[in-house]
């Protein structure tokens, strides 16, 4: 593929610049052992967790991926300041030793976190171009499918308390 072009359309000096900014340089053995791990992980989940818990372990494995987007919209110059802000914000949760679940208590500890995040993304969403969301995307799959499929579980197993919780919280701490 030519460095010049993208999507069929060729892309101008300034704008090949920002994207080589964006490049980050990883060791491809660095990447295979998280793979790996990831991979066992996930076995490990749908071994002993069951169904269920296979399925959990599937979402909590996004939260990762997620909180890497999180982090690029909070850098990236197309992602208006407000949003901006609240990406930060968003981290600043994630990061945070107090959280609605404590991540203390194994594989359930981080479901406030994923849910967090992606009902954030939902909100940022609503002012930026999905592309500039999936132009920041490295995880598995279509980023916007995943945000859904989160979404829905959370509605559909979440205590509605809980729920409402996150939602305030991103609310009025954002």
């Amino acid at each position: 593929m030519n460095d010049d072009i993208l999507d069929g359309r060729e892309i101008p000096a300034e704008e090949q610049e920002q994207l080589k900014e964006k490049i980050i340089d990883v060791d491809a053995d660095k990447l295979k052992f998280y793979e790996d791990l990831r991979q066992k992980a996930k076995g490990w989940t749908n071994s002993k967790g069951g169904a269920w818990g296979g399925k959990l372990g599937e979402y909590l494995f996004l939260l990762p991926d997620f909180f890497i987007l999180v982090a690029r919209l909070a850098l990236d110059k197309r992602v208006p300041s407000k949003q901006k802000l609240m990406a930060g914000g968003i981290v600043a949760y994630l990061i945070m030793p107090i959280d609605l679940i404590p991540d203390f208590i194994p594989v359930i500890g981080h479901v406030d976190d994923l849910v967090l995040v992606v009902l954030g993304l939902n909100m940022i969403l609503n002012d930026i171009d999905a592309k500039v969301l999936a132009d920041n995307w490295s995880g598995e799959g279509e980023v916007l499918e995943q945000m859904k499929k989160v979404t829905a579980a959370a509605e559909r197993f979440l205590d509605k308390n809980l729920l409402q919780r996150i939602k305030g919280w991103l609310k009025h701490k954002i």
